[in-house]
C-alpha cells in the first residue's frame, strides 16, 4: 500500500511538474510586464530631471543672448549719441572757425583767415584774372546758374583751362556755404592765369590756371538804412577804361579807373561815382550797373559795362510790371535830367540815388518806380526758378 502510494506519488510528479512548468512562464511574463512598467516609470523619472535641466539651460542661454543683444544695441545707441554730440561740437567749432568767412584756396576748403595763394600767381602779379560774385539770401543762392554761366564765359574768354568743371566749382561754392552755416552771404569766385613755368615765365601755354573762392557774411555796398533815404553820387572826371583795351563784359580786376573815381567821390562828399566813356556816354559805376528813369521809362547803358545778373533781373521784373526798359546810349546830360536813378549789384540789390552832382532827384528821396522795383527784387529771392537752396545738414 505504501509502495503504491509512493509510486502513485511518483507518477503524479511529472503531471505536477508539467503543470508547474506550464504555469511558470505565465507568472514570469506578468512579472516581466510589471517589471518593464516599473523600469519605464523609473527611466521616465530619471529622464525628467534631465529634460527640466536642459530646458532651464536653454532658457538661460536665450536670456543671455537677449542680454547681449540689448547690451550691443545700448552700446550702438551710446556710440550714436557720442557721434551726434561730437558732430554738434564740431559744428559749433566750425561755426566759430568760419565765423569770419570760408575759402577755397585752390586745393581745399579752409577758414578764410588761413587761405593762401602763391606770390607768383599771375592773378596777383598782373591782375590776369576774372571773377564773379553771387549772393546767398535766407539760405539759398540767388541765380547761381546764371552766375556760373557768366563766369564760364569770362574764363573761357581769357583762354583759361581750369582743372575743375563748372559743375565742380558750383559744388565747391555750395559746400563752403553749408560748412560755414552762412544764411546770408557774399560769395566770390575767381580764375587766374595761375602759376608760371619758372624756367620760362613768358610761355603762357605752360601756365597752370587756378580757381579760388571765398564766402563771407553778406556785404552791402549801400546799407539797408541808407537805401531807404537814397544816396549821393557824382559823375566822375575819370573816364572808364576803353572796352577795346579791357572787355567790360568779363568781370575783371582792372580797377585803377574805378578806384580813382571812388576817391574823387569821397573827396566831394558823395558815396560813389558814375564813369563815362571817352565819348561822354554813361558806362557803369564802381562795381555796379546804372539805370535812369525818365517819363516812366527805364534806360541803361548798352555798352562799356558788365552785363550784370542783377541788371538782368531788373529787365525781367520790368517786363512783368509792364515798365518799358531799354539799353541805349545815355549822355551825362540825360543822367542829370533823370526823374529817378538807381544802381544795382549783387552786393546790395537795387540801390536808390537821391542826388547826382548835388542835383536832387525825386525831391531828394528814392523815386516811386525805383522803390517798386526794389521791393520786387527782394521778393524775387523767394522764387524757385531763381533759387538754389543749401542743405546745411
Amino acid at each position: 500500500m505504501v509502495a503504491k502510494r509512493k509510486g502513485a506519488t511518483e507518477k503524479q510528479s511529472p503531471r505536477k511538474a508539467a503543470a508547474k512548468k506550464k504555469a511558470a512562464p505565465k507568472t514570469t511574463k506578468k512579472k516581466q510586464v510589471a517589471q518593464k512598467s516599473v523600469k519605464t516609470k523609473q527611466t521616465a523619472r530619471k529622464k525628467q530631471p534631465a529634460t527640466r535641466a536642459s530646458l532651464i539651460k536653454s532658457k538661460l542661454a536665450a536670456a543671455e543672448k537677449a542680454r547681449k543683444k540689448r547690451a550691443a544695441a545700448q552700446k550702438i545707441k551710446e556710440q550714436e549719441k557720442k557721434r551726434a554730440a561730437a558732430q554738434k561740437i564740431k559744428e559749433q567749432e566750425d561755426a566759430a572757425l568760419y565765423s569770419l568767412g570760408i575759402a577755397f584756396d585752390g586745393s581745399g576748403i579752409v577758414p578764410i583767415t588761413e587761405a593762401r595763394i602763391s606770390m607768383v600767381d599771375m592773378g596777383f602779379l598782373h591782375s590776369d584774372v576774372c571773377y564773379d560774385v553771387v549772393s546767398v539770401w535766407n539760405g539759398s543762392f540767388f541765380r547761381l546758374n546764371e552766375h556760373m554761366d557768366r563766369f564760364e564765359r569770362s574764363y573761357q574768354g581769357l583762354g583759361f583751362k581750369l582743372s575743375y568743371t563748372k559743375e565742380e566749382m558750383r559744388q565747391i561754392l555750395i559746400d563752403m556755404i553749408a560748412r560755414a552755416k552762412l544764411k546770408d552771404a557774399y560769395v566770390f569766385m575767381c580764375a587766374t592765369r595761375g602759376l608760371p613755368d619758372m624756367e620760362d615765365p613768358r610761355d603762357m601755354d605752360r601756365y597752370h590756371q587756378m580757381f579760388y573762392a571765398f564766402a563771407v557774411p553778406f556785404i552791402w555796398l549801400v546799407s539797408p538804412d541808407e537805401q531807404k533815404i537814397g544816396t549821393d553820387v557824382i559823375i566822375s572826371s575819370v573816364p572808364r577804361i576803353p572796352k577795346e583795351c579791357v572787355d567790360p563784359t568779363i568781370k575783371n580786376h582792372h580797377w585803377g579807373d574805378l578806384t580813382r573815381a571812388e576817391k574823387e567821390a569821397h573827396a566831394k562828399g558823395a558815396k560813389t561815382a558814375f564813369l563815362l566813356d571817352h565819348d561822354g556816354n554813361l558806362t557803369e559805376g564802381v562795381g555796379f550797373n546804372i539805370f535812369i528813369i525818365k517819363d516812366g521809362r527805364l534806360l541803361t547803358p548798352d555798352s562799356g559795362c558788365l552785363l550784370g545778373i542783377t541788371r538782368l533781373t531788373v529787365f525781367d521784373l520790368a517786363r512783368e510790371m509792364n515798365i518799358e526798359a531799354t539799353a541805349c546810349k545815355i549822355s551825362a546830360e540825360m543822367v542829370r535830367a533823370a526823374d529817378e536813378i538807381f544802381m544795382c549789384t549783387t552786393a546790395g540789390g537795387i540801390m536808390p540815388v537821391k542826388s547826382i552832382d548835388d542835383i536832387p532827384l525825386s525831391g531828394g528821396r528814392p523815386g516811386p518806380i525805383t522803390m517798386k522795383l526794389h521791393e520786387a527784387f527782394w521778393k524775387a529771392h523767394e522764387r524757385p526758378e531763381y533759387s538754389t537752396p543749401v542743405n546745411y545738414s
